[in-house]
């Protein structure tokens, strides 16, 4: 089987090196002013940073996608045009973008430089995909609407192009992401497109009768209320083999305010099944969509890739994701045969974990917890950073992380 590109999103700078080593062969980042993901935690990305960022992702041996993919107005493209040097002193290997007028800009400007057509620009047929081609383009990212034997024929008249397609995340209740319900519930102040968007899909709903305004009723019975507007999590690691025979070049995961525990687990379960069907283009890839409940969603859909979109496909009753295992700790240093970890969620002596590295995946047994002082300590709770002993210790610390062992019987199956 031919080999495809793994991308990956990187949030911030941290995100980005764990992506990629977990992983990914290729990487997308934004800067807050011109990115549809606007991260705010972390070593986030800008300007200032930005050539930084793909240095390393350089360094580490992956491609760097700088996404432009905001719709600007008249402001935006005047900053656009004060940054531009800084933007191709970056030296990124292609843009993503959708409006026009950015694209003018780039190919004045930044004329070496890709494009990548972005998502938002709800490409979903071969004549599409025709005019990017002609108009410059490299690749074109395909809208999330299309089927999988709609992608196979896109390949099949327009074999010259890269293609592009979502294969893991978060889905957005309008066409390809363009949607407006930000910008009314927020009177303008989160703008969706433009980076700020309040997911008002994943808010609580209730039925009002406009001649009874006092009372409220539930749309679905439960005592969330009614998330009627929030697909579930797409996800396709059981139709990798679909796509790829399809044509697809790269296989797309969203996520850049996800955490990073989530963008490594999900690297490291697309690396291990890409690998895999390398190997075997026949083997089951359920194991691999078993792996990835142990990381937060709505739980999961195959949205529109095996034709139309279903009722299930929409998480009536819960509007924030929940994983299947807990994040325990990060690994940040060593000390002999102890390891300074800092908790993200209790843990107990004698408690058996899961250990992930990009090369170990194990289960063990916390044997010793010391704070830094050398005190035992039965417990370490939440932002405690403590040495710990293990039963089984991973080769290769530096990019360790740790969970709770199995899946709740809370997530949701496809």
């Amino acid at each position: 089987m031919r080999d495809v590109e793994l991308l990956m999103p990187a949030g911030n700078l941290e995100k980005l090196e764990y992506a990629i080593k977990y992983g990914a062969n290729a990487v997308y980042l934004g800067t807050i002013d011109f990115s549809l993901r606007a991260m705010r935690k972390g070593e986030i990305i800008t300007l200032d940073n930005l050539k930084t960022a793909i240095n390393l992702a350089h360094k580490l041996g992956a491609k760097a996608y700088l996404t432009l993919n905001i719709f600007a107005f008249n402001e935006d493209i005047s900053l656009l045009e004060k940054s531009i040097d800084k933007l191709n002193e970056s030296n990124p290997d292609a843009v993503i973008v959708s409006d026009f007028g950015i694209i003018n800009l780039i190919k004045k400007y930044m004329p070496k430089t890709p494009l990548h057509i972005s998502t938002q620009t709800n490409t979903l047929n071969y004549e599409n995909v025709k005019f990017w081609r002609d108009y410059g383009a490299s690749r074109v990212i395909l809208a999330r609407e299309l089927a999988i034997k709609d992608i196979a024929e896109i390949r099949s008249k327009v074999p010259d192009i890269e293609l592009e397609s979502f294969i893991h995340g978060s889905q957005c209740v309008s066409f390809s992401g363009r949607c407006l319900l930000s910008d009314y519930f927020t009177d303008g102040e989160r703008k969706a497109n433009h980076g700020n968007c309040s997911q008002p899909c994943r808010w609580s709903y209730k039925l009002v009768e406009s001649t009874r305004p006092n009372e409220f009723y539930e749309i679905n019975q439960d005592e969330r209320g009614s998330h009627i507007l929030s697909p579930k999590d797409l996800c396709l690691v059981e139709h990798l083999k679909d796509l790829i025979d399809a044509g697809i070049d790269s296989l797309k995961v969203e996520g850049r305010t996800k955490s990073l525990y989530y963008v490594s687990a999900v690297a490291k379960t697309y690396r291990n099944a890409l690998d895999e069907l390398k190997i075997n283009p026949d083997a089951d890839m359920h194991k691999y969509f078993i792996e990835l409940q142990k990381v937060g969603n709505r739980g999961y859909t195959t949205g529109f890739a095996l034709g139309k979109n279903k009722p299930d496909s929409y998480s009536y009753n819960i509007s924030k994701g929940l994983a299947g295992a807990d994040f325990l700790f990060e690994f940040h240093g060593i000390n002999g045969q102890y390891y300074l970890v800092k908790i993200k969620n209790k843990v107990h002596l004698n408690d058996e974990i899961e250990i992930i590295t990009p090369s170990e995946q194990f289960i063990t047994k916390i044997t010793e917890i010391k704070n830094k002082d050398g005190a035992e300590q039965p417990l370490g709770n939440t932002n405690d950073e403590l040495y710990l002993k293990f039963e089984t210790a991973p080769i290769d610390y530096k990019y360790a992380l740790a969970r709770t062992i199995g899946v709740k019987e809370y997530v949701s199956k496809a």
